[in-house]
């Protein structure tokens, strides 16, 4: 058995030479998509279009040292790109060399915030994230992506005063008349081949044959001069070293920490969906290290925060990538690239970036999903919503924030209920809590399991849900039973729920009885002195039999 360290080239774990092919050939298939599309989102974030190229060269590479995900490609999404976007405009005027080292920074910071949350062990709780915000996020990025991209795909300037997705959109929509002829028909058609390529040749690397045909075309006819706008000019060579703007560190303090959830939880959700059964689980403390330290590694050499993608990530796995080499591989090609590749590159055509964007950006947008909440849980579909509508008005940093928050609403809303429901007698012996058909109640006694522990946010709850249902029953109960077999935690407020149960009880004229309370949890509860007094007066008993023959209660 090998003595690495586990945290060391996980994905490396049990390799076997016969893989190495794979590896390369998929490392090589998933940079044809992976390259390009990166390039194209650093055009979201407003930053040059080689920086998305050295998105895949360190963040890459780190990750494919440390990532556990066998198939996962690292670089960047087009989320990661919007909240980019959103966190630099926030800033004050400033230069465009300014700009970048701002970016960089706030790549570093992103780093530094993911591997805090892996220090204090958050990864469990980001994941505790709703699905339903998630929704609102991606559907609120893309509608803000496609917007953003509007300007690249008609051949127009947008109106720099207008902020916001509807003020763009209807700057939009007025300059329609203004749109270039042979921009929207080099706009139309890359996104039309792409769409097409997508569903009839998922196999075929289409960013890639998108960048060669209008590197192609702008090279061998005249479009340039009708009106085709090309990218800025790529510098050839590798990155240089970019140290953070201490300065500016907690103005984008935010925003990191922001970025650092979306990109953890994008990381791991592609991860999980691309792991075969026979690999290892997905350990998300051991991705918060690995793309946290791609992160810094990114900050350092001009990168955008980096995250797992499905396309590329889809590539990877249908290329049968086997472990983390191929990332190694599609890193190795994007160095290549941009030492021999940049100056053809100069030929690129704006609208085939933003075709590009704007079709990887349309599985984002399933309003089906809306659909699905309000069938099973309409409070997760007004979160969706909600969180859809901050991210268009105030921005994806707010909405991402108020997601967030909404969904801790919704987890308190979810274990704040009574943690107690009816109780049956089962048909053959022994007690349930599926109603059988015949009734199987108990005459004169109110039963009811308790589902878990009790504490301060349930516990008002119950104590109310119980002394309603004992008050209200018909015909009118002599006794209430709870049996606790599922309490297997004690809390201060459980405790001074259950006297003040007995309290109200006893006010009716109902004494409270409690049945197959856990030895280890009535251990503890014997330490609290009213409860000790209670169970000597008969509170406690083995049963649910025992507690009703103690009062002479009938079976029905």
């Amino acid at each position: 058995m090998s003595s690495r360290p586990v945290w060391l080239l996980p994905s490396m774990q049990g390799y076997q030479p016969a893989w190495w092919r794979l590896d390369v050939l998929a490392g090589l298939a998933a940079g044809t998509v992976v390259i390009p599309q990166a390039m194209a989102y650093a055009t979201i974030a407003g930053l040059p279009v080689e920086i998305g190229l050295y998105t895949c060269m360190a963040p890459m590479a780190v990750y494919a040292l440390l990532g556990g995900s066998r198939a996962l490609s690292v670089s960047t999404t087009s989320t990661i790109a919007v909240l980019v976007a959103t966190s630099l405009a926030d800033l004050s005027p400033r230069s465009p060399d300014e700009l970048l080292r701002d970016a960089f920074t706030l790549t570093a910071l992103v780093g530094v915030c993911l591997l805090a949350m892996r220090a204090f062990r958050l990864g469990s709780l980001v994941e505790n994230i709703s699905p339903a915000t998630l929704t609102g996020v991606r559907i609120g990025v893309g509608l803000t992506v496609a917007v953003g991209q509007l300007p690249n795909l008609l051949g127009v300037t947008a109106d720099p005063d207008a902020d916001g997705f509807f003020a763009k959109l209807a700057d939009m929509i007025s300059q329609l008349p203004d749109a270039e002829p042979v921009t929207v028909v080099v706009s139309a058609s890359v996104v039309a081949g792409l769409l097409l390529l997508r569903r009839f040749a998922p196999k075929v690397p289409a960013p890639l044959l998108a960048v060669a045909a209008g590197i192609a075309l702008v090279a061998f006819t005249d479009v340039e001069e009708r009106g085709l706008a090309l990218i800025a000019a790529v510098p050839t060579g590798l990155p240089e070293l970019s140290l953070p703007v201490l300065g500016d560190v907690f103005t984008l303090l935010p925003a990191a920490l922001a970025i650092a959830v979306m990109a953890f939880l994008e990381t791991v959700l592609v991860a999980r969906s691309n792991r075969k059964r026979a690999e290892p689980q997905i350990d998300t403390d051991q991705e918060l290290l690995a793309v946290g330290v791609a992160s810094l590694a990114g900050g350092l050499t001009q990168s955008l925060p980096p995250a797992g993608g499905f396309s590329q990530s889809a590539v990877n796995l249908r290329s049968g990538a086997r472990s983390q080499l191929a990332g190694v591989v599609t890193a190795v090609l994007a160095v290549a690239v941009a030492m021999f590749l940049a100056p053809l590159l100069d030929d690129l055509p704006q609208a085939v970036l933003a075709a590009m964007v704007v079709v990887a950006i349309l599985g984002l947008l399933d309003p089906r999903e809306f659909a699905r909440y309000a069938r099973i849980d309409r409070a997760e579909m007004w979160v969706a919503i909600a969180v859809t509508g901050l991210c268009l008005t105030g921005g994806m940093l707010l909405g991402v924030a108020a997601g967030v928050a909404l969904t801790l609403v919704l987890v308190i809303r979810h274990v704040n209920r009574p943690r107690v429901r009816p109780l049956y007698r089962r048909e053959g012996g022994g007690w349930t809590t599926i109603r059988p058909d015949d009734g199987g109640g108990v005459a004169g006694t109110l039963l009811l399991h308790v589902d878990g522990p009790i504490y301060t946010g349930n516990a008002q709850v119950t104590v109310d849900a119980v002394v309603a249902a004992a008050r209200d029953a018909v015909p009118p109960v002599q006794s209430v039973v709870l049996e606790a077999s599922a309490v297997h935690g004690v809390t201060v407020p459980m405790l001074d729920a259950l006297r003040t149960l007995q309290q109200e009880l006893a006010t009716q004229g109902v004494p409270l009885r409690l049945a197959g309370v856990p030895p280890e949890t009535l251990e503890v509860c014997r330490r609290d002195a009213w409860f000790a007094d209670a169970e000597a007066s008969g509170l406690v008993f083995a049963t649910v039999d025992d507690a009703i023959a103690a009062h002479g209660r009938s079976v029905e």
